[in-house]
């Protein structure tokens, strides 16, 4: 079977529409030492992995020295993502403060 002209182009357009393009950029009000930091799009098979990944990456980058950090980070990333990616970052900021994970002071 072949298109004309016209049901091609009719194609193209539907497949333009349907194309999705993503940018990511901080809230305006984040102000803290996570202003300067670069934002990525990303598509995961494992997004609490990933995330996960992301957030140790980002508190060792920025040298978080505080829980006031921690909760700009958090914002930042509940901010920058969809809700229904909201309870993998809420997951794998918790799995960061659970005792396992942390290290003890003796």
């Amino acid at each position: 079977m072949r298109m004309d002209h016209e049901e091609l182009s009719n194609n193209l357009k539907k497949k333009r529409r349907e194309r999705v393009s993503f940018s990511a950029s901080l809230p305006e009000d984040i102000h803290g030492m996570f202003a300067d930091s670069d934002c990525a799009v990303k598509y995961s098979s494992d997004p609490f992995n990933e995330i996960r990944k992301s957030i140790v990456k980002m508190i060792q980058y920025v040298k978080v020295q505080d829980w006031n950090d921690i909760e700009e980070l958090i914002y930042c990333y509940i901010a920058l993502n969809s809700p229904d990616v909201h309870i993998y970052i809420t997951d794998a900021f918790l799995s960061l403060s659970t005792p396992r994970f942390t290290k003890r002071r003796n």
